[in-house]
Parts: structure tokens; sequence; C-alpha cells
């Protein structure tokens, strides 16, 4: 099932310069994104999206599920729904339908304080 988390304000900068984000050259790297240490219920190849300062951001595909942490690689999309998002903790099911899903090119700043 796709799920979708927040990233907290506090922790975006941070985030963001990981690597491998949407739009960016892929480096082959594999990234992990964990909320404490209970897994997930979610698979490869479901969506793992991601909220920050009130908007949805985008997804990831992931390419591995293991002791609580959700993988991906250089595969990150930007998208966004017209709907604010307030941040939460944990994870969530994703409660919207895809066909509600737009392009995002301002992803990293748009809203970003």
């Amino acid at each position: 099932m796709n799920l979708v988390a927040t990233c907290p304000m506090s922790s975006w900068r941070e985030w963001l310069e990981e690597g491998d984000c949407a739009g960016d050259p892929a480096t082959g790297k594999e990234w992990g994104f964990f909320i404490g240490n209970r897994l997930p219920p979610i698979e490869i190849g479901e969506r793992l999206y991601i909220v920050s300062y009130g908007r949805l951001r985008g997804y990831s595909l992931v390419t591995r599920v293991q002791e609580g942490c959700i993988c991906r690689k250089g595969n990150a999309i930007a998208i966004t729904i017209p709907d604010m998002i307030t941040g939460f903790r944990g994870y969530r099911r994703v409660w919207w339908n895809e066909s509600t899903e737009i392009p995002f090119p301002n992803w990293k700043t748009e809203g970003v304080k």
C-alpha cells in the first residue's frame, strides 16, 4: 500500500542535502527513511510520499524495506495535490486519488520559510 510521511520543517534542509532529490541526477546510492523501529506496511515498488511545510512534495518508489527503514534510490517524482496537508507523526495510508496529483516544479522552495 502507498504511504505518506512527514519530513519535519526543522529537518527539511538536511533531508534535501542527503541527495537524489526529484529532478537531480541519480547517484546510485540507496537512501533510507524511517520513523521509529516498527516495520511500515509498504512493499517494494509502492510509493512513499513526503509532506512538508503543509504541502505534498512528491514520492519515491520503494526499493527495499528492512528493519523499519523504507529505502529508495534516485527515482523521486515531484508532485503535489491541491489540498494543504498538516504534518503528522508516523505513516498514513494515501487518502487522495492519484488522478488529483499534479507536477510540482518548485517543490523544494514553494511555501518553505
